[in-house]
């Protein structure tokens, strides 16, 4: 993992709990990439989480004993979880099971790690592992609600195959997501740090019938790029993305997975208002059809004609009610007289930097992994870049926001 010097763990203090999941042989990696960031990192174990992995692998790899009676009566050493909660610059839930959120958000404090939660003067951070319908049951979710209301930070379960042999919502965050989550929590000095951002990604598809649709090429890989960014540089971002196969997880992040126009616009109408900034770069269809058929439509004739209604305009929609606080980006993707157009797309519809990118430039447009933009400011000012892949470009894109914005 490379180190970015304004993101470093470096000399930080990390309290990790690990308790009774099966996630929890995924500790070792997690306490291995804590120390190659320059954490100092001090372990706790539940009893339960023993069956899973051993205390001497993370004691190995943390460089300090692991810690999980408050007293040791061997050697007569007595655990302090006052002491522990007052040394930590964070603790650390990872895997936290069903029973230990339930114990957490209800002040249990049976053993040495409950103890530490309720003293610990630092934030607390928490990384839920189960089986989805365990994730899901009103009970859990409840229990997240309450830590995330005492201020604790949720680090969301993530999406893919359990231990059951099922696949869905419930697998511990990978131990790379994590660490950026506890960078991004670190990094106060982030130039976007307490901003609201609004990001939207992807295509939109607009229904003929159940099976057939009007859409587009694009992928959301620069909407998704740009998300990271933002989240990189202190930002809270809410990404309302089409359909698409990417993902993101971060602790600052709430995606909005919509399929058309009509729910893309009503999630940006309801978030835009609590935005500091709005990137618009997702690719809205501009026609959807009058009326769509409630069943497949069957092959007849040579011909089939669709009649099509516009769209409900996002971009003009939000820049109507937009106030002189707030800063919005949007995206010009032309085919011929790219300036002209870019220029008045952006004072029609009230932006303040609009990213213009042309399908005759080799390398840019929809499917690549690069693109080649022009941004153009609604001061006059025009800059010229050069083909580069979409995540440098993110970070091109983010940096002429906060020059440009009050961020």
């Amino acid at each position: 993992m490379m180190q970015d010097p304004q993101t470093s763990l470096k000399g930080k203090k990390i309290l990790l709990a690990v308790t009774g999941s099966i996630a929890a042989y995924k500790a070792a990696h997690l306490v291995r990439l804590l120390v190659k960031e320059g954490a100092e990192v001090q372990v706790l174990m539940t009893e339960a989480s023993k069956a899973f992995i051993t205390p001497l692998t993370l004691a190995t790899l943390s460089n300090n004993a692991v810690l999980s009676e408050y007293a040791n009566l061997k050697n007569g050493v007595w655990n302090s979880h006052v002491e522990l909660g007052l040394w930590a610059d964070v603790m650390l839930v990872a895997p936290a099971t069903a029973k230990t959120l339930s114990q957490m958000a209800n002040g249990y404090a049976d053993n040495l790690m409950g103890a530490t939660y309720l003293s610990a003067r630092c934030p607390v951070m928490f990384a839920p592992a189960m089986d989805l319908d365990m994730y899901q049951h009103p009970s859990t979710l409840k229990n997240i609600q309450t830590l995330q209301s005492y201020g604790n930070l949720f680090i969301e379960a993530e999406h893919g195959e359990l231990a059951s042999g099922l696949i869905g919502q419930g697998r511990m965050a990978e131990p790379e997501h994590i660490v950026t989550a506890l960078q991004q929590y670190f990094a106060s000095d982030r130039p976007l740090k307490g901003k609201q951002c609004l990001v939207t990604a992807g295509p939109t598809y607009e229904a003929i019938d159940p099976v057939r649709f009007i859409g587009n090429h694009s992928s959301g890989k620069m909407g998704y790029a740009i998300a990271e960014e933002l989240l990189r540089q202190g930002a809270s971002v809410t990404l309302v993305s089409g359909p698409t196969a990417l993902e993101i997880h971060h602790p600052n992040l709430e995606v909005y997975k919509v399929t058309s126009a009509q729910d893309m616009n009503d999630i940006c109408s309801r978030t835009f208002p609590e935005s500091d900034i709005a990137v618009l770069s997702a690719a809205v269809a501009d026609y959807t059809p009058k009326i769509k058929s409630e069943e497949k439509i069957k092959k007849e004739g040579d011909t089939m004609m669709i009649e099509c209604v516009k769209t409900p305009d996002i971009a003009a929609n939000l820049g109507e009610i937009k106030i002189p606080s707030q800063f919005i980006v949007g995206f010009a993707l032309e085919t011929e007289n790219e300036s002209q157009n870019a220029q008045s797309k952006l004072e029609r519809k009230k932006f303040d930097m609009i990213v213009l990118n042309s399908l005759k430039d080799k390398g840019a447009g929809f499917g690549f992994d690069t693109n080649k933009v022009t941004f153009i400011h609604k001061d006059g000012s025009i800059q010229e870049n050069p083909l580069k892949t979409k995540t440098q470009v993110a970070v091109d894109i983010v940096e002429q926001i906060i020059n440009k914005s009050n961020g």
